[in-house]
């Protein structure tokens, strides 16, 4: 039984009633659910629907064969059943209106003057706008969102009505929200109906859908922008989202110019051994080098003085190997020592240079164990030669005060380095590393040794190889002398020839080479060769740079005036 409800598919609900006038929307009560009311009925037109003229009816739209409008009078597949028309409806306000003059009532036959054509979704010619629905395509009614119309060119619009709006007593009430669904066909089976004289039927929703395909393309780019920002982050953190291979020079010739600092050390560091000493209840560490295939090591006298005569000596050579050693001959005068190893084959004795040769600028490679750290390679220059020092004197009596006519380097050399070799270019010894100067009294500030400020002075080597020599061959050094007392406290410049000897003794040796040359008591000495000295200790230290035998041209002063003497140096084992 037909009870006035359309049976083609039910409206979809997009959003909810919208109060109008404080009267609760399609009839339903306040806060309740919304009521819909039924559709304008479609009447079949009949026969005489094509005797209407034809500015009372529209043209058929133009749309492809889908969206095509059926012909006047026949359903099409989408549109739903035509409800059974109900006599009359109640206006917005409840109030019944009575139909305009002309207008044809429910029953109205077709043909008769009063009855006009009608098709659903499209307006007719003078019949005014619906409440709920807009007076003018595209003006949208306060409360209720209207999407913009598509006008269809070639169509009429129907006039405005003149005098005051009225609603059409036949025609229910549609719900605004009931206006249009967003996402079905035109005319198809999910489209409601109209009721005659509402707004022109939409053509797709073209912006829509291109204001759907920006804001997916906006958040397509945000996110692709946020996601490269990640993965930006972490390759610049770890480098990448692979393992990461630096990259690398491949391997090489590991030899080096034979006058390089490297060349210098792989050709010196067989050759080199470190030293460990022990004995009396004190300990040390030096550094030494090989002399000849025999065994003998040269290093300092101060080195090896903690071993005594009963105290252990350890030599560690630069492969790792140890072997226990001897002590040979040493001298304080000089600081040197010779020791031996036995039964060590394979020995690399070091070559020696000529230091007269060397000349100040030189570049120069020191090798040892500073702090017990053995191999240890530094390099520098020659930075000064023949300078006076002496070293020593803890003793208290000067026995073991050394004087050295030294080379000056500023290659760094610390504790531990002692004894070892300095080489020239050729990976020749032309010294033997002895002593350094300290920034102050020889402690550092935590209690320890001084180390390197870059003053190192070593012995030539051509003093070393002959004091080795006589140590190896005789157990002891002869120094040389020229058979005088000097007085050390003079602070002129000079050395002065002292009035008595310590012993209470002549200051000048009867019979020695001072007294043979006419050297007074009182005399000041002021030049060796003429080479200018400035005190006893350098006077000492320019005698003990020659050999016994050696002739030296002594320049003095005596009364105010200026001598020259000449004299042949002695030794101290023959007086």
């Amino acid at each position: 039984m037909d009870d006035g409800k359309p049976t083609g598919p039910k409206p979809k609900w997009w959003s909810r009633p919208v109060r109008q006038h404080g009267v609760a929307e399609a009839g339903g009560p306040e806060g309740g659910a919304p009521r819909t009311a039924p559709p304008a009925p479609v009447q079949d037109p009949g026969p005489a629907a094509e005797a209407v003229a034809p500015a009372s009816r529209p043209q058929p739209l133009h749309q492809p064969d889908e969206y095509r409008t059926p012909p006047y009078g026949e359903p099409g597949p989408w549109a739903p059943a035509p409800p059974v028309q109900r006599p009359m409806a109640t206006p917005a306000h409840g109030t019944a209106v009575p139909p305009a003059p002309g207008t044809p009532g429910p029953g109205t036959p077709p043909g008769h003057p009063g009855h006009t054509a009608q098709h659903p979704g499209v307006p007719q010619a003078g019949q005014p706008p619906q409440a709920g629905l807009p007076s003018q395509p595209g003006v949208p009614q306060a409360g209720h969102p209207q999407p913009p119309t598509a006008q269809h060119p070639g169509l009429p619009q129907p006039p405005a009505p003149a005098g005051p709006r009225q609603e059409h007593p036949g025609a229910p009430q549609p719900s605004q929200w009931l206006q249009y669904d967003p996402w079905s066909t035109p005319g198809g089976p999910h489209q409601p109906l109209l009721h005659p004289g509402g707004p022109l039927p939409h053509a797709p929703r073209k912006g829509r859908r291109r204001g759907l395909a920006l804001v997916a393309a906006l958040l397509f780019a945000g996110l692709t922008g946020v996601l490269g920002g990640g993965v930006g982050a972490y390759v610049e953190r770890h480098g990448g989202l692979t393992t990461v291979e630096l990259p690398q020079a491949g391997a090489e010739d590991g030899d080096r110019a034979p006058d390089s600092v490297a060349g210098i050390a792989a050709s010196a560091l067989p050759g080199v051994v470190t030293l460990h000493v022990s004995g009396g209840g004190e300990q040390g560490t030096g550094t030494g080098f090989v002399l000849d295939e025999r065994g003998h090591i040269l290093t300092n006298h101060h080195v090896v003085d903690p071993a005594g005569t009963s105290g252990d000596i350890t030599v560690t050579f630069s492969g790792g190997e140890t072997a226990a050693a001897e002590l040979v001959g040493k001298d304080s005068g000089y600081d040197l020592a010779v020791v031996r190893v036995k039964g060590v084959s394979n020995l690399k004795p070091l070559p020696l240079g000529n230091s007269d040769n060397v000349r100040v600028g030189d570049p120069v490679v020191a090798i040892g164990a500073p702090f017990d750290l053995q191999n240890t390679v530094t390099s520098g220059i020659i930075s000064a030669k023949e300078r006076p020092i002496t070293a020593g004197g803890e003793k208290g009596d000067g026995s073991d005060i050394s004087y050295v006519d030294a080379l000056q380097t500023d290659a760094p050399i610390n504790p531990g380095n002692s004894g070892g070799p300095l080489l020239d270019s050729k990976a020749r010894v032309i010294g033997i590393n002895s002593a350094i100067r300290a920034a102050d009294s020889g402690s550092g500030p935590d209690g320890g040794q001084a180390g390197s400020i870059g003053l190192g002075f070593a012995i030539p080597v051509n003093q070393g190889k002959r004091v080795a020599e006589e140590l190896i061959n005789t157990g002891k050094a002869d120094h040389p002398v020229i058979g005088v007392s000097l007085d050390m406290k003079y602070t002129g410049d000079g050395a002065r020839v002292g009035e008595k000897a310590q012993d209470g003794g002549a200051s000048v040796s009867p019979g020695g080479p001072a007294a043979k040359a006419g050297i007074r008591p009182g005399d000041v000495i002021t030049k060796v060769d003429g080479q200018r000295v400035h005190s006893g200790e350098e006077l000492i230290v320019k005698i003990r740079a020659h050999r016994p035998g050696d002739r030296l041209r002594l320049t003095l002063e005596r009364g105010g005036r200026e001598e020259t003497k000449t004299l042949t140096l002695g030794s101290s084992a023959g007086g």
